[in-house]
């Protein structure tokens, strides 16, 4: 068995499900423009009812031939093969069906065979070349290292090598010799120095071939600086056991790829991670940014706008860095709701803030002054929901002393979240309380689901409704 990356392989099934569901439409619209020429522009009931069979059939045959389950997708032999077993059987059934039945639209269903036959030659024979392309435009290429040099390093590094499209193999990490080499035979450095060199050079993956208790310091420096760490697992063990802070904590492993006879693993479940999953979250956000600009901003703005002018000299956006997925800084608009807010200089606003105008008072107790943030959802800097992206300084300050508080990164930050949903938003008075919010942030990573958003949306509109005593 070769590697198998299953995010890779998801991707290659939103690729060939969506082409699937092209091929079969179009097929469809093409046989009865040919069959029925008289009818259009309108379709007849009894070729609606032919239609949905049809597609309801092939349906049936690929749950039979398992051309949709997820290991198939492992590699685009496996999708190649059922692909096969499923045009059999849907053949056969359309083979019967025109020749062996009184069906009245067997003319519509010949056309519609050899057209679908046609389209879906094709769609299979560049579905290689559409996948590397998608993967290419996507730029799922990754900067890739390998922490320790033994059997399953070099066996692991020469296929990133062999797949050169995939991965870009930086190098080896070793203590033996306090140096390693790559496989161009130039040095890099001990194990130590694994995580600084992955950030200056924008490596965003380190393989590890020894256990996370032996590197532990570096599992916790990664987490900071937002560079995964995957582990090449030979027993089966499901966790293992880490120390922070005087603290000794379980951690559950994670699959997310098999290679040879080993499975690869990380310490964190990111069902964000997945490209079909990513691209439901992105729609939804488009969507909803969307019509909250034309609806909304559009005529909300410059009403907003004078009255800030009217209340306060200083500008109408307050605009300051902020850091997003990755932990890449962009920059976050709000309407300006003080008297003087500087995007470099943070201070947390607290409750009676002498900063806070007469009509920025309003805006925060409204929440209307976090509007803007819409255009970044918009522009793609933030998600609708997601941990609240907190200013530099702020993350600066609990990245050393609350444990895996980098991690929240790993996903976009929105404008509402998990945390907030259930009442940690606001001033955070005490470190219980932002470890508490942490909590949130995590847990909502690694459970996302499109109705984890959409059950956000509903509490944090029940909170406005209710009012929220932390928005001040």
């Amino acid at each position: 068995m070769d590697f198998i990356d299953f995010k890779k392989a998801a991707s290659l099934k939103v690729i060939t499900n969506t082409s699937d569901f092209v091929v079969i439409q179009l097929s469809l619209v093409i046989a009865y423009v040919i069959s029925h020429p008289e009818n259009l522009p309108f379709f007849s009931i009894d070729s609606v009812l032919v239609c949905l069979a049809a597609i309801g059939i092939w349906i049936a045959c690929g749950w039979f031939s398992k051309l949709y389950a997820t290991r198939t997708f492992y590699k685009i032999e496996g999708v190649y093969m059922a692909s096969i077993k499923a045009a059999a059987v849907y053949g056969g059934i359309l083979f019967t069906v025109i020749f062996f039945s009184s069906f009245p639209e067997q003319k519509f269903l010949f056309i519609y065979s050899l057209v679908l036959f046609f389209l879906f030659v094709i769609s299979r024979f560049f579905l290689t070349y559409l996948s590397e392309f998608v993967f290419g435009l996507l730029k799922f290429k990754k900067n890739v290292a390998i922490i320790g040099y033994d059997e399953r390093a070099q066996m692991l590094a020469s296929y990133f090598n062999r797949d050169d499209k995939s991965y870009s193999f930086s190098g080896y990490f070793e203590d033996h010799s306090n140096f390693t080499v790559n496989a161009k035979g130039e040095i890099i450095g001990p194990i130590d120095n694994c995580i600084n060199y992955a950030v200056e050079n924008n490596i965003t993956e380190i393989y590890s071939t020894l256990s996370p208790s032996q590197i532990e310091t570096v599992l916790h420096d990664a987490e900071k600086n937002c560079v995964r760490i995957r582990f090449i697992k030979e027993a089966d063990i499901k966790s293992f056991e880490l120390k922070s802070n005087s603290h000794t904590y379980s951690v559950m492993y994670h699959p997310v790829a098999f290679f040879q006879d080993y499975t690869i693993v990380q310490t964190r479940r990111e069902p964000l991670e997945q490209l079909g999953n990513r691209i439901k979250k992105r729609l939804a956000d488009i969507i909803i940014s969307s019509i909250v600009i034309i609806t909304i901003l559009s005529w909300l703005i410059p009403i907003v706008a004078i009255l800030i002018k009217l209340d306060s000299r200083g500008p109408v956006f307050f605009i300051q860095k902020r850091a997003g997925r990755n932990n890449r800084s962009f920059n976050i608009f709000k309407f300006r709701t003080m008297v003087s807010e500087s995007g470099t200089d943070y201070k947390q606003a607290v409750k009676n803030d002498p900063r806070v105008t007469k009509v920025g008072g309003f805006l925060r107790k409204t929440s209307i002054d976090e509007m803007p943030q819409f255009i970044n959802v918009f522009l793609g800097n933030m998600s609708f929901t997601g941990p609240r992206p907190h200013p530099l300084k702020l993350n600066d300050e609990y990245m050393d002393t609350i444990q895996s508080y980098m991690a929240r990164h790993f996903v976009k930050p929105g404008i509402t979240g998990w945390a907030q949903a259930n009442g940690y938003r606001g001033e955070t008075e005490t470190m219980e309380i932002m470890q508490r919010r942490i909590e949130y942030d995590l847990w909502y990573i690694e459970n996302w689901s499109l109705m984890l958003d959409i059950k956000i949306l509903f509490l944090t509109v029940i909170n406005f409704v209710k009012g929220d005593k932390n928005a001040y």
